[in-house]
């Protein structure tokens, strides 16, 4: 498959996995998803990941290939297993996970294939989960740091129950441009990393911290607060019949992609990505086919 010079290269980097529900299984992974939205927003997606030989991963390898995805940094491993989430609902209608270990993106490596895929990158996400491992950890680093000086470097930091360190996230914070985390994980990272609790305050903390260039905190219904170096705002949530949210804040990271690789505002970029991550929610499944909504949305 060639590239298209006129069409922007986004990677997802990190887990790729079957989410496992109740009614049957989905493909799934946050750096994966964000890779299928933005590929669906007319950009070229990517997923760098890893997955075991064997049914699972070939089933989802296929998947993606039918999706126009480009799969070549897809790494396949002869012992480790293709990752698996269970996923349940609470009485909230909430996703509650089991994120099974030891499996094949835990032993992502960073490859000549991935650091040439990666140098093509116009923006890359990644995010905690897929550091869970040291060798998948450092994988991530190297294969961030091995984009160009003027791709976006995005740090969803999507912490998931104890899959997580205060070191691999500041770590993570260094190499980032552009960082998104909720409101739960701004309560949960504040006095750890020694920061003001005040999302606004939060925000330009770190931006000042890190040399950041956009601070984005999304609060679910509630809308998004997008920091940057010059300005601060919200943006409020648009109300939306929720089917499930599994996937929805990774739409928002793949709309908040697309938005600042087309050069929008602060205020256009939090509005299309409020839409695309809603629009995700309306639909079960952290991939549904939305292409030709996506379209309309963004024209």
């Amino acid at each position: 498959m060639t590239w298209d010079e006129n069409q922007p290269v986004v990677i997802g980097l990190g887990e790729l996995l079957w989410d496992i529900f109740p009614d049957g299984k989905r493909p799934g992974g946050a750096p994966a998803n964000v890779a299928y939205q933005a590929q669906q927003l007319g950009c070229q997606g990517v997923v760098a990941s890893r997955v075991g030989i064997d049914e699972l991963g070939d089933e989802v390898i296929e998947f993606l290939e039918s999706k126009g995805l480009r799969i070549l940094a897809i790494q396949r491993d002869e012992l480790a297993p293709t990752g698996r989430v269970t996923v349940s609902f609470n009485d909230q209608n909430q996703p509650e996970y089991i994120i099974h270990e030891n499996v094949a993106w835990d032993k992502l490596e960073f490859t000549d294939d991935l650091q040439q895929v990666m140098e093509r990158a116009n923006a890359v996400c990644f995010g905690t989960l897929a550091q869970r491992s040291e060798v998948s950890r450092r994988a991530v680093m190297q294969a961030v740091e091995a984009t160009s000086e003027n791709c976006l470097r995005v740090y969803d930091v999507n912490i998931r129950q104890n899959y997580y360190d205060v070191s691999w996230i500041q770590q993570s914070l260094k190499l980032a441009s552009i960082v998104k985390m909720n409101d739960e994980e701004v309560e949960l990272l504040a006095p750890q990393l020694k920061l003001p609790t005040d999302e606004k305050e939060f925000s330009i903390t770190l931006i000042k911290k890190f040399d950041l260039k956009l601070v984005c905190i999304t609060r679910g219904s509630k809308g998004c607060r997008l920091t940057s170096k010059e300005e601060s705002i919200t943006i409020p949530g648009e109300p939306v019949q929720v089917a499930d949210t599994v996937g929805a804040g990774d739409a928002f990271t793949a709309g908040l992609i697309y938005s600042q690789l087309s050069g929008k505002s602060l205020k256009e970029s939090g509005e299309i990505a409020n839409k695309i991550g809603g629009l995700v929610a309306s639909h079960h499944g952290a991939m549904p086919e939305l292409k030709d909504e996506f379209t309309r949305l963004i024209s």
